[in-house]
């Protein structure tokens, strides 16, 4: 017999459960094990006033973020909605069948005001990293360090000249992200606001031509095969045991602050948790002599990192391998068996001249082997050969080759960051905007690891 939903009577009473309702198995259950906020209205106490009427929990906002990060949930109105639906998201955020959400706004409010004041997103995102070293995740022996591009929020069609950036505030109306950036500037100005000066607030050699209106941090750049763009860098550094991201640095998408990047979260880790590597794993765009220096006789880490080298000729003369350097003379011997000497004083490049002499290049059957466009042959040594040898010797191991296999774990945690997390265009402006989203995008990675790695039945 046919049956039929009976809806005349409705229940008067009922027992729920929202426990019941999530599934074993569901990630969000492996990601609450290792989630533990429980200092963090701690943390934001000083930033919240002791009048007034109560405010909405800031554990609830953050344990919303962290579905959205961890979910792929890219607007915070349709994370609202989301939480408001899903019952393992109101099970999550300690959230009752009859207790309201949170309204998208107040995400904004506070992100922009005690939020970024106190830090809380570094804040949680070392909380996860110490939870990761507690589980015995981190190994402390091996990093890899690498970058990858995101696109900023800002209209690749849109821009101004760079010497324009102060009249951006002019009028009414300036954006968050603009006036961090001329705030940027004054800080960097060490003359003061009456300095005329229009340099970007960083150290970067080539400052832009143009900027965005809209986000002016963001720097113009391309990727292989695709139109140019405004972008940020995510920079991670990462455990290579089991992927654990231990640092993550926020910067223009410039070669140059990428790797000066690797200083800053090297130095970070070291002093907030006491790791410092063995070895680093990096790709050739690390492998600038100054860098390897840094890492190899002030670190004292072992770089496998091939080297920056910009002394292979293509045009079938030797190049400088084909020379044999005599330490013990500090001389160069070419070939044809002379030698080049130098006088030891360092060019503004950051190298050391070593020249034949004129006649001994002059007189050689090797010349236009060598320098047949020139009287003698020069060769220009870095000052930090030494730490280039180190890592050319490195390179030549079993070992390196062991630890180019193991350097796509990060490659493979910024496929995910985009195709899973969806994070391949931030929502939030500026250099702070950028921050605090890759900040909580890498926990949110960590703690997704850690659910998948610990608790095996989570999907």
């Amino acid at each position: 017999m046919m049956g039929s939903q009976d809806g005349e009577q409705e229940q008067l009473f009922y027992s729920f459960s929202l426990e019941d309702h999530v599934p074993k198995d569901h990630l969000l259950r492996g990601i609450d094990r290792f989630l533990d906020l429980s200092e963090l209205r701690g943390q934001l106490a000083p930033f919240y006033s002791h009048t007034g009427r109560p405010s909405i929990d800031p554990v609830l906002m953050i344990r919303m973020l962290v579905i959205g990060y961890s979910f792929g949930i890219r607007s915070e109105r349709r994370l609202c909605d989301e939480v408001h639906l899903n019952l393992a998201y109101r099970w999550f955020c300690r959230l009752g069948l009859n207790e309201p959400v949170p309204d998208h706004s107040t995400f904004s409010k506070n992100r922009h005001g005690r939020f970024r004041q106190s830090d809380v997103f570094r804040r949680v995102f070392e909380v996860v990293l110490q939870r990761c070293m507690l589980e015995g995740l981190v190994g402390g022996e091996g990093f890899a360090i690498d970058a990858s591009v995101i696109k900023a929020d800002a209209n690749r069609e849109r821009f101004v000249p760079a010497a324009e950036a102060k009249k951006l505030a002019e009028g009414r109306g300036a954006s968050r992200a603009v006036r961090e950036y001329l705030e940027a500037l004054e800080a960097n100005n060490p003359a003061g606001p009456n300095n005329d000066s229009d340099e970007p607030p960083s150290g970067d050699s080539t400052p832009p031509k143009n900027i965005s209106p809209t986000d002016p941090g963001a720097r113009w750049t391309a990727v292989r095969g695709g139109p140019a763009f405004y972008a940020y860098s995510t920079n991670y550094l990462i455990d290579l045991d089991a992927g654990i991201i231990v640092d993550v640095e926020a910067t223009p998408a410039h070669r140059t602050e990428e790797v000066d990047a690797t200083r800053t979260m090297i130095e970070r880790v070291e002093r907030k948790f006491d790791l410092t590597p063995k070895r680093l794993v990096a790709d050739t765009a690390y492998g600038a002599a100054p860098m390897l220096n840094w890492i190899v006789n002030e670190k004292k880490i072992e770089p496998h990192i091939p080297v920056w080298e910009k002394s292979l000729r293509e045009d079938g003369t030797f190049s400088r391998p084909d020379f044999q350097f005599d330490e013990r003379t500090n001389t160069y011997e070419c070939p044809g068996g002379k030698k080049l000497t130098s006088t030891g004083r360092p060019t503004n490049a950051g190298t050391v001249l070593f020249r034949a002499l004129q006649r001994d290049c002059g007189n050689c059957a090797l010349k236009q082997q060598c320098c047949p466009n020139t009287s003698h042959r020069k060769i220009a040594r870095s000052i930090y050969e030494d730490a280039r040898d180190v890592a050319r010797t490195v390179c030549s191991t079993p070992a390196y080759e062991q630890s180019r296999k193991q350097r796509k774990k990060v490659e493979m945690l910024f496929a995910h960051l985009k195709r899973i997390l969806k994070l391949d265009r931030l929502r939030l402006r500026g250099i702070s905007g950028a921050r605090d989203e890759f900040l909580m995008a890498a926990a949110a990675q960590n703690l997704r690891r850690m659910a998948r790695w610990l608790t095996p039945a989570t999907v």
